[in-house]
């Protein structure tokens, strides 16, 4: 068990200063770090890191931050691998906290902001959230809607999205005559 420890401590170079370190011993720190963090990102939550709140993403950067000074010897690896994981427990304890606590919930991770109701830009609320029309009407494009008569309503979500629900207008009827009668014809406006 010695001889293990012995090779472990040479190979990644543990108890070195960052400096002292060779590039083959940054590159094991390299490896055994990701290997770490791999394990300890699996073990969150799936959403973590996909359509994250900033909640979430604090928690990536925080862990870049701890695994790097891992790897370039900054900080014992030892101690690091443990920070890692310590940020993980608290996420997860914070994530279940907020499940269970609605306020809680708001508190960390934010909460929606309604933009947009039955066509009409709430613009107080669009200069709290730092948007311009042009913003919004981007986002509406990119959702196929031009006109904001489309929008039932559209919400700033906690992850900085904006959600868009159409309005439900029935089509309007336009009646076409035509030399022999009348034709019916159904055309959806808005």
């Amino acid at each position: 068990m010695d001889d293990l420890w012995r090779v472990l401590r040479l190979a990644l170079g543990l108890g070195l200063e960052g400096k002292e370190l060779t590039a083959v011993q940054m590159a094991l720190r390299a490896a055994v770090v990701y290997a770490a963090m791999v394990v300890v990102v699996r073990l969150g939550k799936k959403r973590f890191m996909s359509k994250a709140t900033a909640f979430d993403v604090i928690l990536g950067i925080m862990l870049g931050s701890v695994a790097s000074r891992g790897i370039t010897g900054n900080a014992p690896l030892g101690p690091v691998l443990a920070a890692a994981c310590i940020l993980l427990a608290m996420h997860w304890v914070f994530s279940a906290l907020a499940v269970r606590w609605h306020l809680f919930g708001e508190a960390v991770k934010g909460h929606p902001v309604v933009l947009v109701r039955e066509g009409r830009v709430d613009e107080r609320a669009m200069r709290a959230a730092h948007l311009t029309g042009h913003d919004l009407q981007e986002d509406l494009r990119r959702r196929g809607l031009a006109h904001l008569e489309q929008v039932a309503e559209a919400r700033l979500e906690r992850s900085g999205d904006i959600s868009v629900v159409r309005t439900e207008k029935p089509p309007r009827v336009v009646e076409v005559r035509v030399a022999d009668g009348v034709q019916t014809v159904r055309i959806e406006l808005g």
